[in-house]
């Protein structure tokens, strides 16, 4: 129920759910886009929806950086354990 990489078993469903964090705005705003035939500003609330989104993931903190799948492959390829 996991993968192997070296020393350390990966899950991924754990790391799934933080891949998709703006899809519903994202989806929300293409449809918009479809339905008024790529002309974006007639799509301005949703896209501004998306922006908004996007830009609370990237200030957003982590809440346990030692709990990252990078955290643990540095310190395996550094030698520590």
């Amino acid at each position: 129920m996991g993968r192997k990489a070296g020393l350390i078993r990966i899950n991924p469903k754990k790391f799934a759910p933080a891949g998709k964090p703006c899809s519903k705005e994202l989806v929300s705003f293409l449809n918009c886009l479809a339905l008024n035939h790529n002309n974006d500003e007639k799509c301005v609330q949703q896209r501004n929806a998306m922006y908004a989104c996007v830009e609370a993931q990237k200030t957003q903190a982590k809440k346990n950086p030692y709990k990252t799948l990078n955290y643990h492959l540095q310190r395996l390829s550094k030698g520590i354990k």
